[in-house]
């Protein structure tokens, strides 16, 4: 009897702090769709950075080079943003960072973290993917320490407005896109504790060279008609270049190939967006009104949607219009982050 009460004692304890230290759902996002890895990313630190003053209050900034980051990724990830701010804070940075939802396909703030021992760990095992096609990039030790070989830790972001750690390291994931390794970890493993973007440029030049090598070897004695070579010196004086390549000179590797459709892909969809950015606008004002009526369109409609009473004497969610000036308006540069 005694042994009973105990072990439901226990297993009551067990699931008090599960509730503290572990997410709030054992699969946090859906099934997979199209995209065959994943990359979580933190914003702290890594994205942005945040700095206060007494005359400004919080201030955040995004980091050089950021945007092309997020979007030009986006075509080989899923990518998701896993942050240890509070949703509150959190979602309207992220809103600032993919301000049409292109890019950024989930958000994860703190309540998807585990606490452990009272540090913030992010549990990959938690998120519903194939761990061998996930990547963590993140500033804080203690947030990778589940699942270390799915990471990659960078030093934190400080402001430098001249940094370049983050477009340096697109040539490394964008090769994980391309090529699609079974698993990511062993590849991970080999650039552990290396400046990863030298590093593999490093790598990519040997490769180069061994394929030009090799190339030469295959066509030794072999030379090019004139005709191939006044094609390609005429389009350099803006004559046509046709699709006829040089036979004197070796052809572009796959992985280069693949890295010009990519970087087509990604400017004829900003080229895009450019041209119907009014149109996008204004859908998506549209969707936040919608979402504001739904709610009662005002900040004790969302009070009540997630059971809060409003002040006695108060109008109900729902009997006034919805305000033209909502939540939505927090500006990234003032909020705490």
């Amino acid at each position: 009897m005694d042994d009973s009460r105990v072990g439901r004692a226990n297993a009551r304890i067990g699931d008090v702090l599960d509730y503290f230290n572990k997410p709030i759902s054992k699969e946090i996002l859906p099934q997979p769709q199209h995209k065959p890895y994943t990359l979580c990313l933190s914003l702290d630190d890594l994205l942005i950075t945040s700095t206060w003053d007494r005359q400004n209050g919080w201030r955040t900034a995004k980091r050089p080079g950021v945007d092309y980051f997020i979007a030009y990724l986006s075509q080989f990830f899923e990518i998701v943003i896993f942050t240890s701010q509070q949703s509150y804070t959190a979602m309207p940075v992220v809103e600032q960072l993919d301000p049409y939802g292109q890019y950024i396909v989930y958000r994860l703030p703190r309540e998807y973290t585990r606490n452990i021992r009272g540090k913030i760990v992010k549990d990959l095992a938690y998120l519903n993917r194939d761990l061998s096609k996930v990547i963590l990039i993140d500033t804080v030790p203690d947030h990778i320490s589940a699942q270390p070989e799915n990471s990659i830790l960078l030093p934190k972001w400080t402001g430098d407005a001249r940094d370049r750690g983050l477009v340096g390291l697109i040539p490394f994931l964008e090769s994980v896109g391309i090529l699609q390794p079974q698993d990511v970890r062993p590849v991970l493993k080999a650039y552990e504790g290396k400046d990863i973007p030298a590093a593999y440029a490093q790598v990519e030049a040997d490769y180069k060279k061994r394929f030009i090598d090799a190339w030469e070897k295959k066509h030794e004695g072999k030379r090019a008609p004139a005709s191939a070579s006044v094609g390609r010196v005429s389009s350099l004086f803006g004559g046509s270049s046709g699709a006829v390549a040089d036979p004197s000179q070796p052809p572009p590797t796959y992985l280069e190939l693949k890295r010009k459709e990519a970087q087509e892909m990604y400017r004829r969809e900003q080229q895009w967006m450019k041209e119907n950015e009014e149109e996008l606008k204004k859908m998506i004002e549209a969707d936040k009104q919608a979402q504001m009526a739904e709610m009662g369109g005002t900040l004790l409609g969302a009070l009540a949607g997630v059971g809060f009473k409003p002040p006695e004497g108060e109008e109900k969610p729902g009997e006034t219009q919805a305000s033209a000036s909502g939540a939505d308006a927090v500006p990234v540069s003032t909020a705490k982050q």
